[in-house]
């Protein structure tokens, strides 16, 4: 439970600062499953080589995935979860999100408290997510396979 709590703080401690003359985030990319990206991780890979594999493994600590799914009912809303792998045992925290221009607004449910936070999208594409708090901290996520 404290390593879902303690994922789940990283998240919410991504509250948004806002930039101007940032596109709008297009919310079908953002829906899919999400895991930490390795720090130091290229943006292209030309070639793979064995320092290249290196980089694929996951950070070093508990396992987190991140999973966007869009409402259909509602464009740019959805239900995300949050599944910590700690040891062999799953936690899961659920909540919902919804994106207004280049924010990602998120709450999440931990046991029988309720954290919202909003996070500014930096950039999004097909295989990757940056997000950056309010203290500056940039938070790295990829398209899990």
């Amino acid at each position: 439970m404290r390593a879902v709590l303690g994922c789940a703080a990283v998240l919410a401690l991504a509250a948004g600062v806002a930039v101007s003359g940032q596109a709008p985030v297009d919310a079908k990319k953002l829906v899919g499953k999400w895991e930490p990206a390795p720090e130091g991780e290229p943006e292209k890979k030309d070639k793979k080589d064995k320092k290249d594999e290196k980089k694929d493994k996951p950070p070093p600590g508990p396992a987190m995935v991140l999973e966007f799914a869009a409402d259909p009912k509602l464009p740019g809303e959805g239900t995300v979860s949050l599944t910590v792998t700690t040891g062999g045992k799953e936690d899961r925290a659920g909540g919902r999100y919804k994106v207004e221009g280049d924010k990602l607004n998120v709450t999440l449910r931990l046991g029988e408290k309720e954290v919202k936070e909003t996070l500014t999208v930096k950039a999004l594409t097909d295989a990757a997510l940056e997000t950056e708090d309010s203290r500056g901290k940039t938070e790295k996520f990829r398209r899990k396979k």
